[in-house]
C-alpha cells in the first residue's frame, strides 16, 4: 500500500512540475524513434530570450516547407510595409466635372493588391457612386489590373513547374476571388459550383457594369480590359488593411491570397508593376537585411505550394526570431497565426493538452511533406520557438502530424 501511494506521488510531482530541458529532449528524442526509417526530418527549438538551443537536428538542411513558405511572405510583407499598410480597390474616372451629374467619358476599376474584395463590396460602391447623383456614362467601364503582370498561372512564372494545386488567376484587381459561381441543380438539390476566370480586368468591368445598370446609372459603353490614365479623380474605393489580409493567410493557410500579397510585396518594393522576380528579391532582400540564415533558402512562390522552394529550419526560426523581437510587427503576425485546439489550420489538433490555447503557430503540408513551425509558452511564462519539417513516404501525413503534436506537447513542460 505505502510503495503504491510512493508511485502516485511521483507521477502526481512528475505531472506538476516543469521537466529540465534535458528531460525535454531525451523525451523529444523518444518520439523521433517513432518515425519510419526513411522519414526524413529537421528541427530546431530554441529559447528566444537566453538563445538557448533545446534541441538541433539537420536544422541547416533544406528541406520542402510547404505552407511554412508563407511565413516569409507575410514577415516580409509586414516588416516591410507595416500593418496599417492599405490595399485597396479603386473605381475612377477621366471625367473631372460631375456637377451634371453625368460622366462624360470612362470609369475604371483598378485593383492594388486586395484580394479579399467582392461583388458585395462592389455593391458599397456602386451605390456611393449613385448617391454622388450619377446618372449616366457615356464612355466605357475599364476594367485595369495593371498593379500586377498579366502572368496569371504559378506554372508560367516557375520553371517546369509540377505542382498539381490550381489557383485562380493571381492579379492586382480581384472580384470574388477570380471565380465565377454557376448554380445547379443535381440530386435533387440545387448545388453551386465555380469556375476560375481567365480575364480578371474584363470579368470586374462587366461586374461593374451589370451593376451599375442595376442602380439606374445608364452606361453608354462596353466593359473593357484597359489601363487608367494618370488624370482621374477618384470615386469611391474599397480598403483592407494588411493586418487583416496577413492574418486570413496565417490562419487558414490560404494559398491563393498568399499568392496575391507576394505580387504585391513585389509591386510595392520595386515601384513597379508587381512580379514574381521583384517579389522573390523583396523576400531574398528581407532575410538577408536581417541576417538570417539562408544558406539552402529558395523562394520560387508567396504560398509554399511549389516543391522548387527549399527552406531550412534554421532560417524559419531565423524569421520567428526576427518577428519576436519587433516591437513594430510582432503583434500581428503573432496574432495572425492558428491557435492549437482554437481555430485555423490546427483547430482540430492538440485538444485538451497543455498546448491547446498556447501554441501559435503555422502548419504546412504537401504530398509526402508536414511542417509545422511557432510559439509557445512554458509554465514559467517563458516563450519557445520551434520548426520542423518531416518528408516521408511512409507512415502518411496524419501520422507525422501526431508526431509533430507530441512534441510540441513535451515542450510544455519545460522548465
Amino acid at each position: 500500500m505505502i510503495k503504491k501511494l510512493f508511485i502516485l506521488i511521483l507521477l502526481f510531482t512528475f505531472q506538476l512540475f516543469p521537466q529540465s530541458d534535458d528531460a525535454v529532449k531525451k523525451e523529444i528524442e523518444s518520439i523521433l524513434k517513432k518515425l519510419p526509417s526513411t522519414t526524413k526530418v529537421a528541427l530546431l527549438i530554441v529559447k528566444p530570450l537566453t538563445q538557448d538551443t533545446i534541441f538541433q537536428l539537420n536544422h541547416t538542411r533544406s528541406m520542402i516547407p510547404a505552407s511554412n513558405t508563407k511565413l516569409f511572405t507575410t514577415a516580409a510583407s509586414l516588416s516591410i510595409l507595416g500593418g496599417d499598410f492599405v490595399l485597396s480597390t479603386k473605381i475612377l474616372s477621366d471625367d473631372n466635372d460631375l456637377s451634371d451629374s453625368t460622366i462624360n467619358g470612362n470609369i475604371y476599376i483598378k485593383g492594388y493588391g486586395n484580394s479579399l474584395f467582392t461583388s458585395s463590396d462592389m455593391d458599397s460602391l456602386v451605390n456611393v457612386i449613385k448617391d454622388m447623383g450619377i446618372k449616366k456614362i457615356t464612355g466605357n467601364v475599364i476594367g485595369d489590373d495593371s498593379f500586377f503582370d498579366e502572368i496569371y498561372s504559378r506554372k508560367d512564372w516557375i520553371d517546369d513547374e509540377h505542382a498539381n494545386v490550381r489557383l485562380p488567376a493571381i492579379s492586382g484587381l480581384v472580384v470574388d476571388r477570380n471565380r465565377r459561381f454557376t448554380y445547379r441543380k443535381r440530386r435533387g438539390r440545387v448545388r453551386r459550383y465555380y469556375h476560375n476566370i481567365s480575364n480578371p480586368p474584363l470579368f470586374a468591368a462587366e461586374i461593374l457594369k451589370r451593376k451599375l445598370k442595376k442602380a439606374q446609372i445608364s452606361v453608354s459603353g462596353k466593359a473593357l480590359k484597359g489601363i487608367t490614365p494618370d488624370d482621374v479623380k477618384s470615386l469611391a474605393e474599397s480598403d483592407i488593411t494588411l493586418r487583416h489580409l496577413v492574418k486570413e493567410i496565417n490562419k487558414h493557410s490560404d494559398n491563393f491570397l498568399a499568392e496575391c500579397l507576394f505580387k504585391t510585396l513585389g509591386a510595392v518594393t520595386s515601384g513597379k508593376q508587381g512580379n514574381s522576380f521583384y517579389s522573390t528579391q523583396a523576400v531574398l532582400g528581407f532575410i538577408e537585411d536581417n541576417g538570417i540564415y539562408s544558406d539552402g533558402t529558395s523562394v520560387v512562390d508567396g504560398s509554399g505550394i511549389s516543391r522548387f522552394d527549399q527552406i531550412t529550419v534554421g532560417a524559419i526560426v531565423g524569421i520567428l526570431e526576427k518577428m519576436y523581437f519587433s516591437l513594430k510587427s510582432y503583434k500581428d503576425f503573432y496574432n495572425s497565426l492558428s491557435i492549437a485546439g482554437i481555430d485555423g489550420t490546427l483547430e482540430k489538433r492538440m485538444h485538451k493538452t497543455k498546448a491547446e490555447n498556447n501554441f501559435h503557430g503555422k502548419t504546412g503540408t504537401l504530398n509526402g511533406v508536414s511542417s509545422l513551425s511557432g510559439y509557445l509558452k512554458t509554465p514559467n511564462g517563458e516563450e519557445v520557438i520551434v520548426s520542423m519539417i518531416f518528408e516521408f513516404s511512409r507512415g502518411g501525413t496524419n501520422f507525422h502530424r501526431r508526431i509533430e503534436d507530441k512534441i510540441i506537447e513535451a515542450l510544455t513542460d519545460l522548465d
